[in-house]
């Protein structure tokens, strides 16, 4: 927290949505946040990127032609970055999109678009790095500087290769990320300075994230710091899901109204038309929010598909029944988040919105009766909370920001357990689950067998005793060991949590000092700095393109 303010400009605070991206800095002449507008003079920008004949569209351009131009038009990268091409909830998602993603090398997956001709496959980070390109350069527009420096949020559940992907895809847009932190503990931030000015009590505060495609929810203790003139936020639990939130609420509406069409014209399967269907999709996402603030809202799209105009009302009752199991997962979660951090509902001071999709009154009206009828928190604004704490992360951390801002002290912890793989299978927990980050832990480990020379240190998170149901995050060796009865030799195995929650573990052998190491997001899917740098540039050429056709 001491750093010193540097002279590369200032720093700003992303929030990198699913579906919508926000850019917010600390403006110090006017001492407070603000959120800066895009070219379109909105405070928040699609996460969509769109290739077509004539150039590169991203934001509200690529929104505008998507219709006409589904297969080109990328969108959900949030969902695809950092994560495996085998994993179930990719191949999932890849069934709805109407782009194409295919496997690329260490099974990431590659997304498949036409440009000026040419088939171009790429991988997600370079998506996401048009989209931080954007925002810095909205944020250079607004402030009329250049901008070099940036905090950037994700979902709690984001693990150690998904926080790191979105380092690179940062490090690509021309940034450097001074820090990635969780969604709901920026939005507790912005809560915080909201209200420690008019409070000098300990606060308890549940944050309720539903975002365009995740779910956080983190408990987080408030203590305005008045005795040691500093305000403390430090995370006691967190639950969540990186695949649940507004885009899920979309699709069931979409496959609601496709059993609709089908209904009606049989020979006319719509399935097969990805233009008819992303039209749906559009249609299907303005009337989940017009259920926000109306009981009843109607589709009408012309020639939709085959010639067939299509007509369809839909009420709130039915959305709500359509998406009833994901609104109780979100529920869920919260009892999960309070077990976690072993407290009773009752404790909870006050229970923030957060996210857009917060906004559905279903949703605000199961967690009001889950905290028996308590008054929810909306005095932050729900798009805005995440890049406002971001920015306020970033003047800190810039050196920049008044005393309240510069006084602000956020300890996060890890969303699972740690550990590595011992004999017949079991993972054994270095770093448990809501351990306070950054951190460091030690153990002690030994030979399985009689004269064993090297031993692999397998890494996983999760909570089951058995690694065969957790998520391996990389391995090596530590080779080197002298010859000696099985549990003689002493390895020191040490797991060091950085404040960016990326994971080095390290192992030593006690006897010879001999010693290996990995840092996590170096493993077999991690991207190497040629890469990184490779795509920097098209990232760069892909905007310059851009300019052009906007200048045009």
């Amino acid at each position: 927290m001491g750093a010193t303010k540097c002279d590369d400009g200032p720093a700003i605070g992303i929030d990198l949505g699913t579906t919508y991206s926000c850019v917010a800095v600390w403006r110090p002449e006017h001492n407070r946040v603000e959120i800066i507008p895009n070219d379109q003079g909105n405070l928040t920008t699609p996460s969509c990127v769109a290739f077509t004949d004539a150039g590169l569209h991203i934001g509200e351009g690529a929104v505008n032609q998507a219709a006409n131009n589904p297969v080109n038009t990328v969108f959900d990268v949030k969902r695809l970055i950092g994560r495996h091409f085998s994993d179930a909830s990719v191949q999932g998602d890849i069934k709805t999109w109407p782009f194409k993603v295919v496997l690329g090398p260490c099974d990431r997956p590659n997304i498949v678009v036409h440009y000026k001709g040419e088939e171009v496959q790429r991988e997600a980070e370079v998506f996401s790095a048009l989209l931080l390109l954007k925002m810095r350069e909205t944020a250079e527009a607004y402030l009329g500087t250049e901008v070099k420096k940036a905090v950037i949020t994700v979902p709690v559940y984001f693990n150690d290769s998904q926080r790191q992907a979105t380092m690179d895809a940062g490090t690509m847009a021309g940034l450097n990320v001074m820090r990635i932190i969780n969604e709901p503990s920026a939005a507790a931030v912005a809560y915080g300075l909201d209200n420690m000015s008019s409070s000098e009590e300990v606060k308890t505060v549940l944050i309720f994230d539903l975002g365009g495609g995740t779910l956080d929810i983190s408990i987080i203790n408030i203590d305005p710091g008045v005795d040691i003139d500093m305000g403390v936020f430090e995370v006691k639990a967190t639950a969540g899901d990186t695949h649940l939130g507004g885009e899920d609420f979309d699709h069931l509406l979409v496959k609601h109204f496709v059993r609709e069409f089908l209904k009606k014209h049989k020979t006319n399967d719509i399935r097969s038309n990805p233009k008819a269907l992303r039209r749906l999709r559009t249609a299907c996402e303005k009337a989940k929010r017009m259920l926000s603030s109306t009981t009843q809202t109607t589709i009408e799209i012309d020639s939709l598909h085959d010639g067939i105009d299509f007509h369809a009302t839909i009420s709130r009752a039915r959305f709500e029944e359509l998406n009833m199991e994901l609104f109780r997962q979100c529920i869920d979660n919260v009892e999960k988040c309070l077990r976690d951090a072993k407290m009773e509902k009752s404790k909870i001071h006050d229970v923030v919105l957060v996210g857009g999709s917060s906004r559905i009154p279903k949703v605000q009206q199961l967690l009001q009766d889950f905290f028996d009828g308590k008054e929810l928190c909306k005095s932050i604004n729900p798009d805005e909370a995440v890049a406002y704490g971001a920015a306020v992360q970033a003047a800190i951390l810039g050196g920049e920001g008044n005393k309240e801002v510069r006084e602000v002290l956020l300890f996060d912890v890890t969303a699972l357990s740690l550990g590595i793989e011992v004999i017949g299978g079991f993972m054994s927990v270095v770093i448990p689950r809501t351990t306070t980050t950054p951190t460091k832990k030690e153990q002690i480990y030994t030979t399985t067998y009689d004269n064993q020379t090297s031993v692999d240190i397998d890494v996983y998170e999760g909570e089951a005793a058995l690694i065969e149901h957790n998520n391996l995050l990389g391995k090596f060796v530590l080779s080197g060991i002298p010859r000696a009865p099985r549990g003689v030799p002493q390895i020191n195995v040490t797991f060091d949590i950085d404040a960016n929650s990326i994971l080095t573990v390290s192992a030593e052998d006690m006897a010879t000092g001999k010693t290996n190491n990995i840092t996590i997001t170096k493993d077999k899917g991690r991207l190497s700095t040629e890469e990184i740098e490779r795509m920097k540039q098209e990232a760069e050429k892909y905007k310059s393109v851009e300019k052009k056709q906007m200048k045009k």
